[in-house]
């Protein structure tokens, strides 16, 4: 699949300005401001730059951070993780591989097999129950 490139006015057309915050410029919404954070529903949570299934609720669970914590991707080749030093601090940071928006930063302290938390801002997703996805 072709990677989503749009201009810069075509994403903030297509964006609100939080959502264009977060996905392209790389912010963070603050804790437990986010719509999904206390989501409980199940479903898909997608990109809300381009729509790709990125987390399902299954893999998600309460952290305590203030944002949505997920064990794992849907697809690890739904997110790509590139190393993150900024404000002082190694992260990984987590971007959407189909249009490389922002989505958060994934950290090792996890409780799946896996042992990774990632931590999504609301802002970066688009919630679909299971019954739409179906």
């Amino acid at each position: 699949m072709d990677k989503l490139n749009l201009t810069d006015a075509e994403w903030r057309e297509r964006l609100s300005p939080e959502q264009y915050h977060v996905l392209r410029e790389g912010g963070t919404e603050r804790a437990f401001t986010g719509k999904y954070n206390s989501n409980k529903a199940d479903g898909l949570y997608l990109c809300a730059g381009c729509g790709a299934e990125l987390f399902d609720a299954e893999e998600k669970y309460d952290s305590g951070s203030g944002w949505p914590s997920f064990t794992a991707p849907v697809d690890i080749d739904a997110v790509d993780e590139i190393r993150d030093t900024s404000h002082g601090m190694i992260r990984t940071e987590v971007r959407c591989s189909n249009c490389d928006g922002h989505l958060g930063h994934v950290f090792p302290d996890g409780p799946g097999v896996n042992g990774l938390r990632y931590c999504m801002n609301s802002a970066s997703l688009d919630f679909k129950s299971r019954d739409e996805a179906g």
